[in-house]
């Protein structure tokens, strides 16, 4: 019994890993430097939410047996509405995933050039990044096994070699922990920093990682409801530990202030001058470990998203279910490979994060309220209000955001 209770962490470090990547490390980094500790309580806000709606989809996993693609599928009886749903879940996760492998791919990347700079190879006029491939290879190495456990700890290791990684830097910086919890307990709104807002909320609570945790659930236990408090513990701890990485690197990212710095490679050598080359190398080391956990769990997310629109039958070695995480991890390499900088399109993947969840919140919130799906397992009264108040604060949020970018106001 002892061994069964140590080994119950899984799926959420999964979550985390996914969350915990280069678009966190840039929006985060980008808020710290502009904004200072001021953005701070939008991290613990998405905290929260994180917390709440990813109960939600481990819950649906656990006790309907089935992901949420495939509850919204069954449950959505209308085959017009039923296949418009299908269509924008696929547009936004698989094409989204897509877009996002590249930024995994190039932000692992820029953490091993933070380490061993000066690493490309010039072939005659070309100019070739070896560790483009390498990522590329490590990722589909570990998605081809399919094998659950195998991946779990690898990314659970991941995932406590990046905490590490940012954790220690953040430390190196000497942060003014007054200031650190009014930021992230006394909401504020500087000039120009709403669209940073909802990028905040969306680089943390990841629309595709309800879709993920629901279908993964099932890969670590099989005991339905005997497993929810396993899954629960498992979902906090994690969800908790990847908010405290994101306010690390806000912290790291205060102590410069300096507009120049954009990614986690530039804040690296920021640091470097004042806290010496060790921030330097742990910030590469952080900014790997979040490029390649990301690279590999975007393709697999999206696999599980295609699986449960089109009802596919299979484990992870099915041959549906590959070409799907194969076709993203290719598109991710073959983007990353060309001159293209993936920092903007990092940025505005974040806030299009912002502006989705709002519809992912509302498929999640309907299906859990389910009894023919959930039965005596639906929301609570409690569940609901907290879900209800999360939705409430994102389409608010996502109003204010087109208001400011289509200048209506």
């Amino acid at each position: 019994m002892k061994k069964q209770r140590n080994l119950s962490i899984g799926p959420g470090a999964l979550v985390a890993a996914a969350f915990i990547g280069p678009g966190t490390v840039t929006t985060c980094t980008i808020a710290g430097s502009s904004f200072g500790y001021t953005l701070l309580w939008a991290l613990t806000l998405s905290i929260v939410a994180t917390a709440v709606l990813q109960e939600m989809s481990a819950r649906l996993g656990l006790i309907s047996g089935q992901g949420l693609a495939q509850s919204i599928r069954q449950e959505i009886k209308r085959p017009w509405l039923k296949w418009l749903a299908i269509f924008l879940v696929l547009s936004a996760i698989v094409i989204g995933n897509s877009a996002y492998e590249a930024g995994n791919i190039s932000g692992g990347v820029l953490g091993l050039n933070a380490i061993f700079p000066n690493s490309a190879i010039h072939l005659g006029g070309l100019e070739i990044n070896p560790f483009i491939p390498l990522i590329g290879l490590i990722a589909f190495v570990l998605l081809f096994i399919g094998n659950y456990k195998v991946i779990e700890r690898v990314l659970i290791g991941l995932v406590v070699l990046m905490s590490l990684s940012f954790l220690i830097t953040a430390i190196l910086t000497s942060p003014n922990l007054i200031e650190v919890l009014k930021g992230m307990f006394i909401p504020k709104q500087p000039d120009g920093s709403l669209l940073m807002i909802v990028g905040l909320i969306g680089t943390t609570v990841v629309p595709y990682n309800l879709f993920l945790h629901a279908s993964l659930v099932n890969e670590r236990w099989t005991g339905g409801s005997e497993d929810l408090p396993k899954a629960r513990k498992d979902t906090y701890v994690s969800v908790i530990l990847g908010g405290v990485i994101s306010i690390a690197i806000v912290i790291c990212a205060a102590a410069i202030a300096n507009s120049d710095v954009k990614n986690g490679a530039d804040l690296a050598k920021a640091l470097e001058p004042t806290f010496g080359s060790s921030a330097n190398y742990l910030l590469g080391i952080g900014l790997f470990a979040a490029g390649i956990t990301s690279a590999i769990t975007a393709p697999m997310a999206a696999a599980f998203v295609a699986k449960g629109c089109f009802d596919w039958k299979g484990s992870l070695k099915s041959w549906n279910f590959r070409i799907v995480w194969i076709l993203i991890l290719l598109i991710g390499v073959l983007v990353a490979m060309t001159s293209f900088k993936p920092i903007e399109v990092i940025q505005f993947a974040q806030i299009a994060n912002g502006l989705l969840l709002p519809v992912i919140a509302i498929f999640l919130l309907w299906i859990v309220n389910k009894p023919s799906i959930m039965g005596a397992f639906v929301n609570s009264t409690f569940q609901n209000a907290l879900g209800f108040v999360i939705l409430a604060i994102t389409i608010l949020l996502c109003v204010k955001s087109f208001i400011k970018v289509f200048g209506w106001m």
